[in-house]
């Protein structure tokens, strides 16, 4: 294999031109070799204005190329693991966009296949790999809030237009599996546990049949509680806040830090107690600008290319799934 990983992008979805195509080419360890599109035109259009040098008819025809390694996968979230798997069929790592699947059934039929190929698959949430996702989490873990008692979560936009796919019940749409999955994911990683017990409330709407808005509520073994709203009707919001026996950590462009304001400082927010005294001391942590998503693709890369696991298990991703489930059930109910 080259010592640059060779990716092949499924379909002309925006999320790959405006973010993860860019983020290859600006990688020290990969090359966009390949874009598939079911329409060979449209295809060739979107490869000229991405700096792609192949374009390939259909899908199948690209898993088939002995130069691809790897395909990023951002089509809709119903097709996720119908496609991801059939890239393991043919040989080839896949990072697939969040959620990584219809199910958390579907999602472990995923791993066994990825494992039994001896393939790398992984979930695409770039905020991860944020510097400030990591300096909170080293925060929360090294005690800097004490005990964990309750995470609060929002992740909120409103939605362009009534054919977007999110939309759409048949393609898995939903506020939940889109930007929802967000909020849960940071609670469960900075608290460290699955729910042991969780509750839901939802806006389905009544054209679409999505979760257009919901809210969840959830508990841990730890005792520890938390909740969350996510939306694709409301005001756009995307901040978390954990709070602890001994102190409180606020983020405020939680997800996707370039929003709203690009040119606005990534701020960690942080109070603690002040032993025995009634009071709060008060400390803003400046992060540095960086782009998650190269750092997502390079981490990624560098797992195949040097043979080791990607820094989160599939198996977090598995677990995602299954309190995502839960929290539809409930709602629902």
């Amino acid at each position: 294999m080259s010592r640059k990983l060779r990716w092949g992008v499924i379909s002309t979805a925006r999320i790959g031109a405006s973010a993860v195509i860019p983020a290859i080419h600006e990688s020290n360890n990969g090359e966009v070799a390949a874009v598939a599109s079911r329409d060979l035109e449209k295809g060739k259009q979107f490869a000229a204005e991405n700096g792609i040098p192949q374009t390939f008819g259909s899908y199948d025809e690209m898993l088939a190329d002995p130069n691809i390694d790897a395909i990023y996968n951002p089509l809709p979230n119903s097709m996720h693991g119908e496609w991801s798997m059939r890239a393991a069929e043919a040989g080839k790592h896949v990072l697939c966009e969040k959620p990584l699947a219809n199910n958390a059934d579907e999602a472990q039929q995923m791993a066994d296949l990825f494992a039994a190929k001896d393939l790398l698959l992984a979930e695409a949430f770039m905020y991860r790999f944020h510097p400030q996702t990591e300096k909170v989490k080293e925060m929360v873990d090294a005690g800097a809030v004490g005990k964990v008692h309750a995470m609060q979560s929002t992740f909120n936009f409103s939605i362009g237009s009534e054919d977007d796919v999110r939309l759409s019940k048949e393609l898995e749409g939903g506020a939940l599996m889109d930007v929802g999955c967000y909020c849960l994911n940071i609670i469960r990683y900075l608290i460290g546990e699955e729910p042991s017990e969780v509750r839901a409330f939802a806006d389905f709407g009544e054209r679409s049949g999505v979760d257009e808005r919901l809210t969840g509520i959830l508990s841990f073994p730890s005792g520890a509680f938390a909740h969350f709203d996510c939306s694709i009707r409301t005001h756009f919001t995307q901040t978390y806040d954990i709070r602890g026996t001994s102190g409180r950590i606020h983020v405020e462009r939680a997800f996707v830090p370039f929003r709203p304001d690009p040119d606005a400082p990534i701020i960690i927010r942080y109070w603690s107690s002040v032993p025995g005294i009634e009071k709060h001391q008060y400390e803003e942590i400046e992060i540095p600008r960086v782009n998650q998503y190269t750092l997502m693709v390079e981490d990624f890369a560098d797992a195949v290319l040097n043979n080791r696991p990607p820094r989160f298990p599939i198996e977090d991703s598995i677990n995602n799934m299954r309190a995502i489930e839960r929290l539809l059930e409930a709602a629902r109910q």
